[in-house]
């Protein structure tokens, strides 16, 4: 049995029209994460993962990637 996804993305991402834009869906307690012009790829984490990477992004502690 399938079960259909439900998949969220930012009301930043412009609507459906960018192709660019991550999306979320929350499936048995877990976070699936997949970018909207790979709908096929995604990774899965838990809320408590997310939360932090999140707070990692917001603090950055990755800037040093886009340097």
């Amino acid at each position: 049995m399938s079960t259909e996804i439900s998949w969220q993305k930012s009301s930043f991402s412009g609507g459906d029209n960018n192709p660019n834009c991550v999306e979320l869906a929350s499936v048995n307690g877990q976070i699936k994460l997949r970018e909207s012009d790979t709908p096929d790829t995604f990774v899965t984490t838990s809320p408590e993962k997310l939360r932090a990477f999140i707070l990692g992004i917001k603090a950055g502690e990755f800037d040093h990637f886009t340097d």
